[in-house]
């Protein structure tokens, strides 16, 4: 168990780091977001490239901080009744709903998302649009980002786990101890 609690906070450390450098990505849309508005209507120039590297933005904030946002306990529950249930039964309902829910769907998405983004790769997709961008950056966003959300997945059913057994305190999110 001991090792599988030291990959388990390899994948936090990932996440972490991961989430962390996402953050960053807001401000860099807001600026490119900014810079566009003003360059379209002060100054009557417009591009749609402008407009791609904002939804790739969006797409990598959302789609990379997925793995950290389990990570810290971000994503949506019944917290109303979760929160009134012990650790114990808190990490039963953890390990449940990872293995039955969480894994399936984040598997299945990271399996069929892999030849769209090979498909978009080998094909040198490019934008339709007048001045667009290449298009296989943003579509390996999905398979990278379901794989951060399977391995914190693996992660939270090892910590929970460890839990049960009385190997490690029952971690619920947060960063990590500096």
């Amino acid at each position: 168990m001991r090792s599988l609690l030291a990959f388990a906070r390899t994948i936090d450390a990932v996440n972490e780091r991961v989430g962390r450098a996402v953050a960053w990505l807001v401000l860099v849309a807001v600026l490119v977001s900014t810079g566009n508005a003003i360059s379209r209507y002060a100054l009557s120039l417009s591009s749609n490239a402008w407009l791609e590297i904002q939804w790739y933005l969006f797409s990598a904030i959302f789609l990379l901080a997925a793995g950290y946002t389990l990570r810290h306990g971000g994503h949506v529950r019944v917290d109303i009744l979760y929160g009134r249930y012990s650790p114990r039964t808190r990490a039963w309902i953890d390990i449940l709903g990872a293995v039955f829910f969480l894994m399936p769907m984040a598997v299945l998405i990271l399996y069929l998302s892999w030849p769209v983004f090979m498909q978009s790769y080998s094909g040198h997709e490019i934008s339709g649009d007048a001045g667009g961008l290449v298009r296989w950056p943003v579509k390996l966003l999905m398979p990278l980002g379901f794989a951060l959300l399977v391995l914190q997945g693996l992660s939270q059913i090892v910590k929970r786990v460890a839990f049960l057994r009385g190997e490690a305190p029952l971690d619920e999110g947060g960063p990590e101890p500096v």
